[in-house]
């Protein structure tokens, strides 16, 4: 079994929902008493999300690459990050490593194709939602459009996600809020809803919708017990 390297504390509750997603898989395919060989750098997230809020990308991006680079020295085989945001710093995570990054994209690009899309909405914060270095331009690259919400849906997503979600706080209104915007992605096109911040799934499931969503958090864990037993 292959040691994994997790890039977590982007919040804490989405780190221990990859944790226990990662564990509960590798046990029930290796059977006994097995759970999964990993080593975690766990991100003070109040010293993150303000480098984020203040678009000091550059400083944020390099914690990336060092922690990183901290886990392959520390005997890690693959780095995964558990946080779609600061996936923007994939670039400089790569350059850095020997070893394999293994991007939320992509699992979740193959699960998008699988049912057939073409086209997705996105929901996340407000970074990844705007930016097109974190999932949108990685999508692209498999042929599969992206449409977001206006800048009001958008703002009300974010503030849902650092208000509520990242406290562990499911509300009621909140996902009323929630299935609108996807309502009105859906009359845009989408055919699906990525969920798109590790902390969404809290809040909205399969069935809350009328259209397939695709939980990046659990895409990405399953991967990452493929990549680990593989």
């Amino acid at each position: 079994m292959k040691t994994i390297g997790m890039l977590g504390g982007m919040s804490w509750e989405s780190s221990t929902t990859y944790y226990q997603l990662i564990n509960r898989e590798v046990q029930r395919r290796v059977g006994g008493v097995h759970s999964a060989r990993c080593l975690m750098h766990s991100f003070d997230f109040g010293e993150i999300a303000p480098l984020q809020n203040a678009g000091q990308w550059a400083t944020a991006d390099q914690r990336m690459v060092d922690a990183a680079a901290n886990l392959e020295r520390a005997g890690a085989d693959f780095i995964m990050m558990l946080c779609n945001t600061m996936h923007r710093a994939t670039p400089g995570i790569e350059a850095a490593l020997k070893i394999p990054f293994l991007h939320i994209a992509d699992p979740l690009a193959a699960a998008i194709r699988a049912k057939g899309l073409t086209k997705v909405g996105l929901i996340g914060t407000i970074h990844t939602m705007s930016q097109d270095g974190i999932i949108k331009g990685r999508l692209r690259a498999h042929d599969i459009a992206t449409v977001t919400p206006n800048a009001a849906d958008a703002a009300e997503i974010n503030r849902v996600i650092y208000a509520e979600l990242i406290r562990g706080e499911a509300r009621p209104a909140s996902r009323d809020v929630y299935r609108a915007v996807i309502a009105r992605l859906v009359e845009q096109g989408a055919q699906g809803i990525v969920l798109g911040c590790t902390e969404i799934p809290m809040l909205i499931r399969d069935g809350d919708v009328d259209v397939p969503t695709f939980d990046t958090t659990t895409l990405h864990a399953l991967a990452a017990v493929d990549f680990a037993l593989g």
